[in-house]
């Protein structure tokens, strides 16, 4: 077994497929392909893999990703038409002849993530989506004082913190609400912290935490908007990023529909909850002209 080799556990019928992080004697230290999650694990209990294989796990969940894109750009579609026939009632009240056009601002999105691949993935899906972004991999661990240096330069209307979690079911007694249980929420929860002390209103930065089992309750008590996981369960690495483009891409007039959020989410109900909150996407008039050659030039103080 070397480091970086596909793996699946024989104890869970191979359900998911991990890639091995780090040796210890007789344990791996194993991180999902597809799933959040953070796992130590017997060397005896690991089988090693060729390739990634599909298991009915990761089919749904290829199914439900397709479904959740499809959504939000319906989503985005119904609220573009909104925005023109509103803006259509208000101009036909005065005497203008031609049909207003406005120019779009979605919410900025920091994303910190503790795996690089993920956070690839999770830029990709940004991009797709015409979300604006910035992605950093960082440490679960280092994520609080990260965010302590980038906040102020990003000023971001989202904050994702996500990485790796998972229950240690070593210990005893085993507490689902003893946060010393976990392998990362309390890393979580200290950068929570750092945010909700940079911004302390709920609607002036939405802040959506966790990962795979994640102390759902510490989360949002400790300041998070949308937070995992509520039943423990595993959740999909592209979660989070569904939430961020849902809250980027609601209205500052509106509150995010939680259900929606669900809907969009790939682990649903039991893998992602959280607080009634209200978007950050703008319009406005009249369309912006292309500033890409524009040169502006300090004032002097």
């Amino acid at each position: 077994m070397n480091i970086g080799d596909l793996v699946v556990r024989k104890s869970y019928g191979g359900d998911v497929t991990f890639r091995v992080e780090g040796l210890e004697k007789d344990k791996a230290v194993i991180k999902g392909t597809e799933f959040r999650l953070l796992a130590d694990s017997p060397l005896n209990d690991l089988i090693r893999v060729p390739y990634e294989p599909e298991t009915n796990k990761t089919r749904l969940a290829h199914i439900k990703a397709n479904e959740s894109y499809s959504l939000l750009q319906k989503h985005r579609l119904e609220q573009a038409q909104r925005n023109q026939a509103g803006l259509v009632d208000e101009w036909s009240k005065n005497t203008q002849t031609e049909s207003p056009s406005f120019f779009e601002m979605p919410g900025k999105v920091l994303h910190l993530d503790g795996d690089p691949n993920y956070l690839k993935k999770s830029m990709a899906l940004y991009e797709r989506l015409r979300v604006p972004a910035e992605g950093h991999y960082v440490h679960e661990a280092s994520m609080a004082d990260t965010l302590y240096r980038l906040l102020p330069r990003s000023r971001p209307d989202i904050v994702v913190i996500t990485g790796h979690d998972g229950v240690l079911k070593g210990r005893q007694p085993y507490d689902l609400y003893n946060i010393n249980h976990y392998k990362n929420s309390s890393n979580f929860i200290t950068a929570v912290q750092v945010a909700r002390q940079y911004e302390w209103h709920l609607d002036a930065l939405t802040i959506v935490a966790g990962a795979c089992q994640s102390h759902f309750e510490a989360l949002i008590r400790a300041g998070a908007n949308f937070a995992s996981s509520p039943s423990r369960v595993l959740i999909h690495a592209l979660d989070p990023v569904y939430v961020a483009a849902k809250a980027a891409f609601t209205s500052v007039k509106d509150t995010i529909n939680i259900n929606d959020i669900i809907h969009h989410t790939i682990s649903g109900s039991d893998g992602v909850g959280g607080l009634e909150s209200r978007g950050s996407y703008r319009i406005g008039l009249p369309p912006l002209q292309d500033l890409s050659t524009l040169k502006v030039t300090p004032a002097a103080i």
